[in-house]
């Protein structure tokens, strides 16, 4: 094993300086050497972009680029490109949006869109003071960052709403300013944190020149955003008449399919073993398109799980009834995205999603991840209620069973005609494809 060191200003080493000291890392280094190599672009303007988008870049991580057609929302037919590794998120996404699309598609709503962030702060002085001086802050607050928004306010976004919080029964002396914002097509983060570092300072500077206050007793301890942005909702529904859903039933009476459905999701609201499962089927497809579309994906997560806590008990984001004899199926949940700045541009395959998705703004992407998340939420507890999630898991993961045991095409082509009516696992595979090997 080659002897590995501490290693002083790597991140001024060239990006072949990287590699070789990466190298000392590998217990086979010419083969680690020679795999990192084969995954750089070949083009070295995109190896270029692609390394100046994050640090200390020595190859690339490759994902499927997969598409999910069929998708009706809201009356508008989308092919919607998902980056995931599992294939039968994608054919669940398919299947259930060409089923749903033969039954009005979905509909989808953006409730809200603001996102929320933090000034954090301890405050000693008279706290009676403070609050009644709230109004005169709030003016002296946005007028001091009037420089930094500006040209958000221009594009119809800005500041939106100021609040004082009272935190001292947490911790003495605490205080937080809530603030909504409105980035309008960004995601924001880098606005709204400039926006509360600005904050930070312009409250120390209220406290100096005025009356009743003490600068000293002033301490900002943090100014950051939120990702749990309960202000920027996005809801996708499925509706049809019950009957409609026999074809899709997979043999179960219409009446008996959605009986069950339902009690499967009222399962995953009231029991967080299964919520979490559940909520992890529908963030298979949000995530999936928040990736494509060079998005923050673990900041949606992060906002989609504490708001499937906020009663108090994690639960299920989706909900299932019958209402005048249709079946309805809804998603809820907050998605604080963007379709300009980040990498929805900079990154060529996140600017082709966009543009294949007809240049959504900011609100339209919303609708279209939570349908996707919707869609895969739908096939995951169809499958569940009838033959069983295993069954068509495992034939999408046939493809990766062979690719491990380096089956060759003629191989490929027996083995997947004697599983196409049988279970699939790795063992019951390895061996037949021994057995079909030795008869060759």
């Amino acid at each position: 094993m080659p002897r590995k060191k501490i290693i002083k200003g790597f991140s001024k080493l060239t990006p072949q300086q990287k590699v070789e000291a990466a190298g000392g890392f590998f217990s086979n280094r010419e083969s680690a050497l020679k795999t990192l190599s084969s995954f750089k672009h070949p083009d070295p303007e995109v190896q270029n972009l692609l390394s100046g988008i994050s640090e200390n870049t020595i190859s690339n991580f490759h994902l499927p680029y997969n598409v999910a057609p069929n998708f009706l929302i809201n009356g508008k037919v989308y092919m919607v490109p998902m980056v995931i590794e599992e294939s039968s998120v994608v054919a669940a996404a398919s299947s259930a949006a060409r089923f749903w699309a033969g039954n009005g598609g979905f509909s989808s709503a953006v409730i809200n869109k603001f996102k929320n962030g933090q000034l954090h702060f301890l405050y000693s002085g008279d706290t009676s003071v403070l609050k009644s001086a709230m109004p005169e802050i709030d003016n002296f607050l946005r007028e001091h960052a009037k420089p930094l928004t500006v040209n958000m306010e221009e594009r119809g976004g800005g500041i939106k709403s100021i609040e004082l919080k009272d935190c001292r029964e947490i911790i003495n002396n605490y205080f937080q300013l809530n603030v909504l914002f409105d980035t309008t097509q960004a995601m924001g983060a880098n606005f709204i944190n400039t926006c509360l570092e600005d904050f930070s300072v312009a409250l120390g500077t209220y406290f100096e020149n005025n009356g009743g206050f003490d600068q000293k007793k002033y301490e900002p301890l943090m100014a950051i955003l939120s990702n749990y942005n309960d202000q920027c909702l996005v809801e996708a529904r499925l509706s049809c008449p019950v009957e409609n859903l026999a074809p899709d039933s997979k043999g179960l009476p219409p009446e008996e399919f959605v009986r069950r459905f339902i009690m499967a999701v009222k399962i995953a609201d009231a029991d967080v073993y299964r919520a979490t499962t559940h909520n992890k089927g529908i963030m298979n497809g949000v995530d999936a398109v928040i990736m494509a579309t060079g998005n923050d994906y673990r900041a949606v997560e992060a906002g989609a799980h504490a708001f499937a806590s906020r009663s108090g008990s994690y639960r299920s984001l989706s909900s299932a009834t019958v209402e005048n004899g249709n079946f309805v199926f809804s998603l809820k949940m907050p998605m604080a995205i963007g379709t300009v700045g980040g990498l929805t541009r900079l990154h060529p395959l996140a600017a082709l999603s966009l543009q294949m998705l007809g240049e959504p703004d900011a609100g339209e992407l919303m609708m279209i991840a939570a349908c996707a998340g919707l869609a895969n939420n739908y096939a995951a507890v169809r499958s569940l209620v009838t033959t069983g999630i295993q069954s068509g898991h495992m034939k999408m993961h046939l493809s990766n069973i062979l690719m491990q045991l380096k089956a060759g095409p003629e191989e490929t082509a027996i083995i997947k005609d004697h599983f196409s009516n049988r279970k699939v696992s790795f063992r019951e595979v390895s061996e037949y494809l021994e057995k079909v090997r030795r008869t060759k």
